[in-house]
């Protein structure tokens, strides 16, 4: 059974649920100082089980994309489940996102979920314990991933969360949000959506957000890289030193004021505009979503970085750690000249 656990602290208001160790429902003020839901979910729970939208989850054991769904380690090919086409989406079906977790730590603004994936799910190799902890801070949410394992394998998770800063009930979309990544590379990818192991300057295409830009100011441009995601579901190569963490990206919501500041300790960035977004079952409001009316922005490893021997390893040995530190920090402004100040 689906269970849910709340935390709270100040003005933030967090509801996560066992499936998936999910971000359902993420409380915040406003410009005026009145609270909203600013992350996509299900109404019902038990949609958390149907088609994946993956909603909040924590996704792996591989997030994002693996060409031709395997992979080579040591010298031994590792063939795992694919469910996009010919290739593996965040570790096939069943992965991290559809898996119960359990509750090792509750207190009123933190809670640590753990899971333990058997050795040999969907094809991965070795037995990975997997923690996420969930902490409210005085400006916002910060997430700690970790993992173990008793073999070597590949590792990369993140959360998924859908992000409309104007409110999940708003009815708006995300197309006049305005967004800054500092990057100045992306991944550019194939008609599957599998990187092609080059990396692409940003500067003169729509992917240069390194300037505030709004979202639907360059979504639907001439360009092939937008035409293969319809729109906006590239990884881009953040700024910063490895395993630091360190702004990777800031999103202001005019109509509200509500600012995002995302700092992460890996080096890519996956921004999904919510191309894929309509029709399902209800939201968290009862209303249906519609294209873009949420955005995701994934700090994560490069996609399909086992088999890109130039992205950065996601190489994991027993004995190792593996860790991500992620952190939603909120704040409001004015106006774009003001959010984006500093």
């Amino acid at each position: 059974m689906i269970e849910t656990v709340a935390i709270a602290r100040g003005p933030y208001r967090a509801e996560l649920i066992t499936l998936g160790a999910a971000l359902r429902v993420l409380q915040v003020p406003d410009r005026n100082g009145n609270r909203a839901n600013v992350v996509l979910g299900f109404a019902d729970l038990e949609d958390y089980r149907g088609p994946p939208r993956f909603y909040g989850a924590v996704t792996g054991r591989y997030a994002n994309r693996i060409g031709g769904a395997r992979f080579a380690l040591d010298g031994v090919e590792h063939a795992i489940t694919a469910n996009d086409g010919a290739n593996s989406l965040h570790s096939g079906p069943l992965g991290l996102d559809q898996q119960l977790w359990d509750v090792v730590a509750l207190t009123e603004d933190a809670v640590t979920f753990r899971h333990v994936s058997a050795a040999g799910h969907n094809g991965f190799p070795g037995t990975l314990t997997v923690e996420a902890r969930y902490r409210l801070e005085e400006d916002g949410l910060a997430i700690l991933l970790t993992a173990t394992t008793d073999a070597p394998t590949v590792v990369n998770l993140t959360n998924h969360a859908y992000f409309n800063l104007a409110g999940e009930a708003s009815g708006s979309n995300i197309l006049d949000h305005v967004l800054r990544i500092p990057a100045h590379w992306t991944t550019p990818v194939d008609a599957g959506l599998i990187p092609t192991g080059a990396l692409r300057a940003i500067a003169d295409t729509p992917f240069d957000f390194r300037t505030p830009r709004r979202i639907g100011e360059r979504i639907d441009a001439d360009d092939e890289q937008l035409r293969i995601g319809q729109g906006y579901d590239h990884n881009f190569v953040v700024e910063g030193a490895d395993s630091a963490v360190r702004l990777v990206a800031t999103l202001f919501d005019p109509a509200s004021g509500r600012v995002l500041d995302l700092h992460s300790s890996e080096p890519g960035l996956q921004f999904y505009s919510g191309n894929h977004l309509a029709g399902g079952a209800p939201g968290t409001s009862g209303r249906v979503y519609a294209a873009r009316d949420g955005l995701c922005l994934e700090p994560q490893k490069f996609p399909d970085s086992p088999n890109q021997p130039g992205f950065p390893s996601p190489r994991l040995d027993p004995g190792q750690l593996y860790r991500h530190d992620i952190a939603f920090r909120f704040r409001t402004a004015e106006s774009a000249d003001d959010a984006f100040a500093s």
